[in-house]
């Protein structure tokens, strides 16, 4: 399957949220990027303790979902990302972690936004990404 890709060596994994192929029942996979791209929101989506085999999994952004967003919180955050990545997202190199500004529109709506600049240790390839956290439940995601 991947065995011919140069970049099969950055891992694959199961599809989140996992799906199945309806033909053959077979687990559908990502690769290589994709499946960095996927590790990072399961990571910055799970909150310590949840995981039971590995409680201090996760980053627990959840927890902070009713703090006061000022300069502190920010400088707070940054570091909960960067260590979390540090700790469980091996194949990375993070770059810069960036949260969204105090004065942003996106927090009247509910949303603040985490940006994630990467290398990926192995190619040497750069790479953005972006998290969108709800502190609204009517503003989340369908």
């Amino acid at each position: 399957m991947l065995q011919n890709d140069p970049r099969s060596f950055l891992g694959t994994g199961w599809k989140f949220p996992p799906t199945f192929d309806l033909q053959s029942g077979a687990v559908e996979l990502v690769s290589n990027e994709a499946d960095i791209k996927e590790s990072l929101d399961i990571l910055l989506s799970t909150s310590l303790g949840e995981r039971v085999m590995q409680p201090r999994y996760g980053c627990d952004l959840q927890d902070y979902i009713f703090e006061p967003l000022n300069a502190a919180m920010i400088g707070f955050l940054r570091d909960l990302v960067e260590n979390a990545i540090l700790f469980y997202e091996p194949r990375i190199k993070v770059e810069e972690v960036g949260v969204v500004a105090m004065d942003s529109p996106d927090l009247i709506e509910g949303r603040f936004t985490i940006s994630i600049d990467y290398t990926i240790a192995s190619t040497n390839s750069r790479y953005n990404y972006v998290y969108d956290f709800y502190l609204l439940e009517a503003a989340q995601k369908p």
